[in-house]
């Protein structure tokens, strides 16, 4: 059965691929006056109405029983409004096409595998919290997303404490590798803990060696740029400036002020789009490619952003480079999405959140159960060691012959460790050429430190 989740329309996407917004996080509501009564509304909606209705479905989700059924069911609370909503078609129709391979092979235990239930993280902490209690109330075996490491983070003790398994496709801060989740979070992307000494080993490697790093306060922003400011001092560069900053501001002349008194000869930015305004600033200032390095990271690997620094001149921001998380090179998967989901145009975190149903499903056939406090203890084993597979089909007969299994999925390895997430990971560098374009450089296998 093809099974097609239902996308809202968006009439507006952010120009700025929030590259690390996907794969990091947005912990920061939007300021009162940005949000409007109608939006209001839509989210209470989205929460199933009254807050005493919300107030019950959270006492309900409090150490519940999970999935008591026979049949494997997933949620999702993903960006479908809100600054990320363009990062929310991928992950939700990655989420479908996993769901139609797993029941072309026969479904889960059995039995097939029902369309998701659908939840909205919106880029807001209580609207993310509606989605996940309506969808608790459902009893599902797991929940995809969210999108945003602050969203997770807002509803990661509802979901695991209801014992129901939590998958992130895009959460890269490092908060969750030690996070109390009793073995029910996992992540397939990677934690920024492994992203910034890539970043760092570039800049050094680029002949700088007095660094400022001004980053978003919020736990990607943070875990990102201590990982980078760390891994700078352990290459023997000054790390003349670490400052976090609110993404929520209405200008960011005081970010500029502290990078120029800093005096440095590369300057980081964490940012996701309020990065933008910062660049502006800083070019404005003489801190431009030509004069500093300039490198970002995720959240600002967007092939547009040379037209939102300076319309008229893209190229201004050339010479620039940053990191970001990579897939494994997977053009077979990428076209099998785009045929399942003709209209879609981005693709970021796509094979992440595929591996995230697949890996939950496998787990669950191993365990012989499709109730996470059951099929948790199953997830890290079979992405490593074991007999090396690279599709739901492929795994699910191994077991049946009852052979281990390496779950090598859409993203690559992912060899999970004891926290539930990938052991290595692999960072494109990117740059900006002389016409202000977006090119991969290279992609580098970072490790975890011993």
């Amino acid at each position: 059965m093809r099974v097609k989740t239902h996308l809202r329309s968006v009439a507006a996407l952010s120009a700025l691929a929030l590259l690390a917004a996907c794969g990091g996080d947005t912990a920061d509501e939007p300021a009162a006056d940005e949000t409007s009564a109608e939006d209001t509304a839509a989210e209470e909606d989205e929460g199933d109405g009254s807050s005493e209705e919300s107030s019950e479905t959270e006492e309900e989700a409090a150490g519940g029983d999970g999935n008591t059924s026979d049949t494997f069911t997933f949620g999702y609370v993903l960006p479908e409004t809100g600054q990320l909503a363009f990062l929310g078609p991928p992950q939700i129709e990655a989420l479908g096409l996993a769901i139609e391979d797993i029941n072309a092979a026969g479904g889960v235990l059995g039995q097939e595998v029902p369309a998701p239930v659908a939840g909205d993280e919106a880029g807001q902490e209580a609207a993310a919290q509606q989605a996940a209690d309506r969808i608790l109330a459902e009893q599902p075996s797991a929940i995809v997303g969210a999108a945003a490491s602050g969203m997770s983070l807002a509803i990661i003790d509802r979901v695991t404490g209801a014992n129901v398994m939590q998958c992130s496709g895009s959460n890269t801060a490092p908060t969750f590798t030690d996070y109390e989740d009793d073995g029910l979070y996992i992540r397939t992307a990677p934690s920024d803990a492994l992203q910034g000494p890539v970043l760092a080993n570039t800049i050094v490697n680029d002949g700088y060696s007095n660094i400022a790093i001004v980053a978003r306060a919020d736990d990607y922003g943070s875990g990102l740029a201590e990982a980078t400011a760390t891994a700078l001092e352990n290459a023997g560069a000054t790390v003349a400036l670490n400052e976090t900053y609110d993404p929520l501001a209405r200008e960011f002349n005081a970010v500029v002020s502290s990078v120029e008194a800093a005096e440095p000869d590369a300057v980081v930015v964490i940012a996701f789009e309020e990065g933008g305004q910062i660049l502006q600033g800083m070019f404005e200032a003489g801190l431009t490619p030509d004069a500093v390095g300039v490198y970002g990271a995720d959240g600002l690997r967007s092939a547009d952003l040379g037209s939102i620094v300076n319309e008229s001149d893209p190229s201004v921001i050339a010479g620039m480079k940053g990191t970001a998380p990579a897939s494994a090179d997977n053009p077979d998967f990428i076209s099998r999405l785009q045929e399942f989901a003709p209209d879609l145009e981005e693709t970021q975190f796509a094979p992440q959140v595929y591996d995230c149903a697949v890996t939950m499903a496998l787990a669950a056939e191993a365990a012989g159960s499709v109730n996470a406090a059951d099929f948790k203890a199953e997830v890290n084993g079979i992405t490593s060691e074991g007999t090396e597979c690279t599709s739901y089909e492929e795994c699910l007969g191994l077991l049946a012959d009852g052979e281990d299994i390496d779950y090598n999925g859409a993203s690559g390895p992912l060899d999970f460790t004891d926290a539930g997430e990938p052991g290595t990971a692999t960072i494109e560098v990117y740059e900006f050429d002389d016409a202000g374009e977006l090119q991969s450089l290279e992609t580098v296998e970072a490790n975890p430190v011993e």
